[in-house]
């Protein structure tokens, strides 16, 4: 009886720790469960991401491409189409518009400054009361922006017949005036207004004269030679 008794108190004592295989069993079978909700968390997160739009374009498939293309091409018809291209065509010349304008007004400025800019001269000009020697250090610098360097003996020789290279010289007989002599003098208002005055205005009317009648300064003083006038 004593032994039976102490066979059962040790049944007991053994019941309360698991078998080895049935531990192994209830181990594995946690790792799975845990592995399981890990994969199905993280499956969460990734399709919570997408919804927010933060997946990469590169990540949009084929169907979703179309998808895109289809519906595009649902929303837009040729009146549609046509909306936006006259809104186009709008902005285009409105912006066309408002760039000559522009252009325009910046044009009138540049103009205006340059007449400023001609008054100061002239005026400096007209105050300075060149020399002949002054007078003649523009003429070779204009002659020689016409392309006549060469020519340049020529056409000094030329006004120190007519005027000795004086812009207020005037020939008593005729009316003749200025640097180049012209005839009447007031014809070169066409190169300025201040003709009267203005030796580098003189010039340039006198330069344009010969080159229409005689070609260039050459021309004009081999016909003075055998005329006394040109």
């Amino acid at each position: 009886m004593r032994d039976n008794g102490t066979h059962r108190r040790r049944a007991r004592r053994d019941d309360r720790y698991p078998r080895p295989g049935l531990l192994r069993r209830v181990l594995t079978s946690n790792v799975t469960f845990t592995l399981g909700a890990m994969a199905v968390l993280s499956a969460v997160v990734v399709n919570v991401g997408f919804g927010r739009g933060e997946a990469p374009a590169t990540d949009a498939s084929a169907d979703d491409l179309m998808l895109l293309l289809t519906r595009s091409d649902r929303d837009m018809d040729k009146v549609a189409a046509d909306a936006v291209a006259a809104a186009k065509k709008r902005a285009y010349e409105e912006q066309k518009k408002a760039e000559e304008i522009a252009r325009v007004k910046a044009e009138r400025e540049r103009k205006q400054a340059r007449i400023r800019a001609s008054a100061s001269a002239s005026a400096a000009l007209a105050r300075s009361n060149p020399s002949a020697a002054q007078n003649k250090a523009y003429g070779k610098r204009m002659n020689a922006y016409k392309g006549w360097s060469r020519c340049w003996p020529s056409l000094l020789t030329l006004w120190e017949h007519e005027s000795n290279w004086n812009e207020r010289a005037e020939n008593p007989s005729s009316g003749a005036y200025g640097i180049p002599q012209a005839l009447p003098g007031n014809k070169m208002a066409t190169a300025g207004a201040d003709w009267r005055t203005s030796s580098p205005t003189q010039i340039a009317w006198g330069l344009s004269y010969i080159k229409a009648r005689y070609k260039d300064p050459c021309g004009a003083w081999s016909f003075w030679q055998r005329n006394n006038w040109y």
